[in-house]
Formats: C-alpha cells, structure tokens, sequence
C-alpha cells in the first residue's frame, strides 16, 4: 500500500511538473504491485495523456503543438490497444489502484487549470507538462513498473512503451524550449 501510495506521489506530481528525485529509493523499499495494478497504471498513464492531447488539439492553433499533441494520440491509443489485446489474451483484469486514482486526479487539475489559458500561454504549459509527466511516468517505468512486472510479455510492452515514451519526452522539452 505504501508503494502504492509513493507511486502515486510521483506520477501525479508530473502534471505539476515536480520532480520527485527521492521517490525511486523509497520505491525499492515497499510493497511490489501485481501485473493487474501495473497493467492499469499504465493504461491509466497513457488515457490521460491522450485526454490531455485532445485537449491540447482543441485550443491550440500552433502547428507543432498540434502535431506533437496528433502523435501522442496515436502513439498513446496504439500502445493502450496492445496493452488491452494482451491483459485480454492473458486473461487479466487490471486493476484499479490507488497510483492509477491519484494519476486521474492530478490530471484532471491540470487539464482544468490548462483550460484557463489560451494561445503561447496554453502552448507553453501543455509543452512542459508533457516533458515533465512523461519524465516521470518514463521513470515510474524503469525504477518501478517494469521491473516489477512478473509476466515477460508485460514486461516487454512495457520495455517497448518505455522506448517510444522516452522519444516524447524528448520531443515535448525540444517544443516547451521553442514557444
């Protein structure tokens, strides 16, 4: 439950864009989610962040955050789709946890007080909020999630994910640096 609770810390922190530097020792020291809750997290990580793309395509008038925001969709909704073809195949149920609660409630604050700016304003804080949640869930997946994971082919999804994650997080700090 701890583990759980500290997980939750970190990765609803990131809509915030604070950096929880001590959060993956103090990971190591508690309880191990199950492959269910993992599975979850994960497809709870990446619901969010398309949620935040679609709205990120309905205010935005700048060409590369529209595109940036048009890849996160795209990426994010095929990744959730292999996820839920295997949990279906593995015959797994994921399962609702408290990390993947506090991750929804975190991100919609953020995705409420994004919808109180418009333009460069809005631009700007869509473009680091992605750079600073996909620094944090891309951590949650290496120091936590993947190693955790017991079944090899959620681990390796989540190993695939993590990839591609890394090249977002990439892309959203080149495009929060350009507005």
């Amino acid at each position: 439950m701890i583990r759980h609770l500290l997980i939750a810390a970190a990765l609803a922190a990131a809509p915030a864009a604070l950096a929880q530097a001590a959060a993956p020792a103090a990971l190591a020291q508690a309880a191990k989610p199950n492959d269910a809750q993992i599975a979850h997290i994960a497809y709870t990580a990446g619901q969010l962040d398309i949620a935040a793309a679609r709205q990120a395509l309905a205010k935005s008038h700048d060409k590369a955050v529209r595109g940036f925001a048009s890849e996160m969709v795209r990426d994010h909704t095929a990744v959730n789709d292999k996820a839920l073809a295997l949990v279906k195949q593995l015959h797994v149920t994921p399962q609702d946890n408290p990390t993947s609660q506090s991750l929804t409630q975190g991100a919609d604050a953020k995705r409420k007080q994004l919808a109180g700016l418009s333009g460069k304003a809005f631009d700007k804080a869509y473009a680091e909020n992605e750079a600073a949640y996909h620094k944090t869930v891309n951590g949650a997946l290496r120091g936590t999630l993947i190693p955790d994971a017991q079944n090899p082919q959620l681990k390796s999804l989540l190993q695939t994910g993590l990839k591609l994650f890394e090249e977002h997080q990439m892309h959203a700090e080149h495009l929060a640096a350009s507005l």
